[in-house]
């Protein structure tokens, strides 16, 4: 799977890409800070400092655009695990893919949380594309994790559960921010909670599926 999710009709030029990114970032502040009720075509024009006229050449509406943001969502957090590959150790892969997904929980608290609100919903606004290319994502990468079961790198465990149990302990940080902070004082913005929190997760989901990380990974010490 090349990864399609979100991407931009074909036949644009560079300026209208570039336009068309423009769009969605605005679009993903306006709606992460005032939902999509509370969000309007003149807000988003505004925080991207383009006339309303011209955002309407690109999205016919703010329901397109924001579909197009969850789409963006979508592609850009599901980009660690398309690099999962199943000719490398599983334990560097994993433990590669749970740094990206804390890192992505740090720097993108607000996107994930838009996402989750959505699937909270029901996902009504992008349900095709989950039931198509995340299906799909999901489906190709449980095989890797088959494969490393099928030649003894990793104990016999239920490839989609431990997806799913990888999102769940990582992007907890971003979704539940503000529990976090309440409980602990601290955030992701904190490098050595951070750190901690990398090390917590990635030691339960290895030593689970009875692995340890080696050395030379950059983590091994932690670890």
């Amino acid at each position: 799977m090349t990864g399609r999710i979100g991407h931009a009709p074909k036949g644009l030029s560079r300026i209208q890409e570039r336009n068309r990114s423009r769009i969605i970032e605005g679009g993903l502040a306006e709606f992460s800070r005032f939902g999509y009720s509370g969000t309007t075509i003149e807000k988003i024009a505004v925080a991207t400092g383009m006339s309303k006229s011209n955002l309407l050449y690109y999205f016919s509406s703010k329901a397109a655009i924001y579909e197009a943001v969850l789409a963006h969502i979508l592609d850009v957090w599901l980009a660690p695990l398309r690099g999962l590959d199943p000719e490398k150790d599983p334990a560097t892969e994993l433990a590669a893919y749970i740094h990206q997904k804390i890192k992505m929980s740090a720097e993108l608290p607000e996107a994930s949380r838009l996402f989750a609100n959505e699937v909270l919903q029901g996902a009504p606004r992008i349900q095709r594309v989950m039931e198509e290319d995340l299906k799909s994502l999901v489906d190709e990468k449980s095989e890797v994790i088959r494969h490393w079961i099928r030649a003894g790198k990793l104990e016999a465990i239920d490839p989609v559960q431990l997806i799913f149990t990888i999102w769940a302990m990582t992007q907890h940080y971003a979704d539940f921010q503000t529990q976090i902070q309440i409980l602990t004082g601290k955030t992701l913005d904190d490098p050595d909670f951070r750190q901690e929190a990398e090390t917590t997760v990635t030691r339960l989901i290895l030593r689970g599926c009875g692995l340890e990380l080696k050395d030379g990974t950059g983590q091994g010490d932690a670890l």
